[in-house]
């Protein structure tokens, strides 16, 4: 592919992320003007559904890594797996978690003032997803300049971490334990 059609693969993209989060601001302010006081559970809706999506790239993009570490560097099927990972970091993974962070703590301030252990607990351990996020969002640029140094054993232990992760913070969620 030659630098102009990355720049308008890039521009293009650009563009749709910026009408994107424009048309998501429009409809959520419109959403909280409609709704007034039913907001709050609209914004747990919203927020549920964007962990959700947060979650499903995070369990996905370690097992391409498994995979793409048996591809031979150059390859067809190695810079597919590139522009698989790229998208689904840049088109599902980043927005999945900016909205989960937005709404989680707008839902943590109006819900419950920010008081509770298990709150506290919950946004700590959130905020280790969000450094996995990170590791993981490096690792993707890794990958991209071929200089991915981990092996697949790796990736396949990196994958069980959002997991956990999950299954205690939907526990503290729902038992609210203390």
């Amino acid at each position: 592919m030659s630098n102009v059609s990355n720049e308008n693969t890039t521009g293009q993209a650009m563009k749709r992320m910026v009408i994107g989060i424009v048309v998501f601001v429009a409809a959520t302010a419109l959403l909280y003007l409609v709704a007034g006081d039913g907001f709050y559970l609209w914004a747990k809706a919203i927020h549920v559904i964007a962990v959700i999506a947060w979650m499903a790239g995070m369990l996905y993009l370690p097992r391409l890594f498994v995979y793409h570490v048996d591809a031979e560097k150059g390859s067809v099927q190695s810079e597919t797996f590139k522009v698989m990972e790229r998208r689904l970091l840049r088109g599902i993974i980043n927005p999945a978690m900016i909205v989960t962070w937005v709404f989680g703590l707008w839902l943590a301030w109006k819900g419950f003032g920010f008081q509770g252990g298990w709150l506290h607990t919950k946004i700590a351990l959130v905020l280790i997803l969000s450094g996995l996020h990170g590791y993981l969002a490096g690792a993707v640029r890794k990958f991209a300049e071929d200089k991915n140094e981990k092996p697949a054993r790796h990736w396949r232990i990196v994958n069980e971490i959002p997991t956990l992760l999950m299954i205690v913070i939907v526990i503290l969620v729902v038992v609210k334990p203390f």
